[in-house]
């Protein structure tokens, strides 16, 4: 970008605006994976600030701030979108780690806490936490991100795939139901941290239980959801339960049942509006 081709307004919109990049910036690093590159995300939403003050209207009524604030939401969330928002190295420990907890499980008759699961694979209960926390945000960001879905669509050059967008909304669809059909503690959990954004700490203090122990449910969750996910839209990469005859095993599949039962509701209650919209419209 040629700083001189600008007008002395457009300058001036980017001068009294950087900082919102910043902030904006600050307050999607809470959410993403340790790994996502901050100076990456400041660097789209930079740009995408410098193109709102060019194509700015005042005219149409709306403030610049409000209005640059969409744009680089939006230019971050096409960011993080166009990478793999947890490493191989980290998707790798993950899987070695799920491997880790569904032996324990089977040896100890009851889930693993987490002293166990790094005892038995050589780690730190700080390197087993630290894995688990980036595979779940990275699992659940697209939860936040599908706040600024509508965001993406207006901004010029950035239609989505309409094939990806279908499939990206269908798994949130799926993921949304399948969090409401979880266990209530471990809904509560995913609920609180994820999207209520609260610490361990206070979770665990208002459940009355350790922050260990809140760690461990989450655990349990995310290997839940992700089990229901590819239940459901993935079954080749469903992992068959250890012991199919079990307690265990036949608590999982009546979940999956759940998830499956709300998303049929979901999909008639659909049909249901579209049908009463239609005769309205006729009438």
């Amino acid at each position: 970008m040629n700083a001189h081709s600008e007008t002395p307004e457009t300058e001036a919109l980017i001068l009294d605006h950087t900082a919102l990049v910043g902030h904006i910036v600050r307050e999607t690093m809470t959410r993403v994976p340790s790994h996502v590159d901050r100076d990456d995300l400041t660097s789209a939403g930079l740009l995408a600030l410098v193109q709102a003050a060019r194509a700015f209207d005042a005219d149409r009524g709306v403030p610049f701030n409000r209005y640059a604030a969409t744009r680089i939401r939006g230019a971050i969330v096409d960011e993080l979108r166009s990478i793999d928002w947890a490493s191989r190295s980290v998707r790798r420990r993950s899987r070695e780690l799920d491997a880790t907890r569904s032996r324990l499980a089977t040896l100890l008759g009851r889930p693993a806490t987490q002293a166990e699961v790094a005892d038995a694979a050589g780690l730190s209960v700080a390197e087993v936490v630290g894995n688990d926390d980036d595979i779940a945000r990275a699992q659940v960001l697209s939860l936040h991100a599908s706040e600024d879905d509508s965001i993406g669509e207006t901004l010029v050059g950035n239609a989505p795939d309409p094939q990806r967008s279908l499939e990206h909304r269908e798994r949130l669809t799926y993921l949304t139901e399948a969090i409401a059909e979880l266990p209530e503690r471990l809904r509560l959990v995913v609920e609180q941290y994820f999207l209520n954004e609260r610490p361990m700490a206070e979770i665990a203090a208002t459940l009355g239980v350790t922050e260990s122990r809140i760690s461990q449910l989450r655990a349990e969750a995310m290997v839940l959801l992700r089990d229901a996910l590819n239940h459901e839209l993935d079954p080749d990469l469903l992992t068959p339960h250890s012991r199919p005859d079990g307690c265990a095993a036949k608590r999982r599949d009546a979940y999956f049942a759940a998830v499956a039962a709300r998303h049929t509701a979901g999909l008639r209650g659909c049909a249901v509006e579209i049908a009463e919209e239609s005769v309205t419209i006729s009438a």
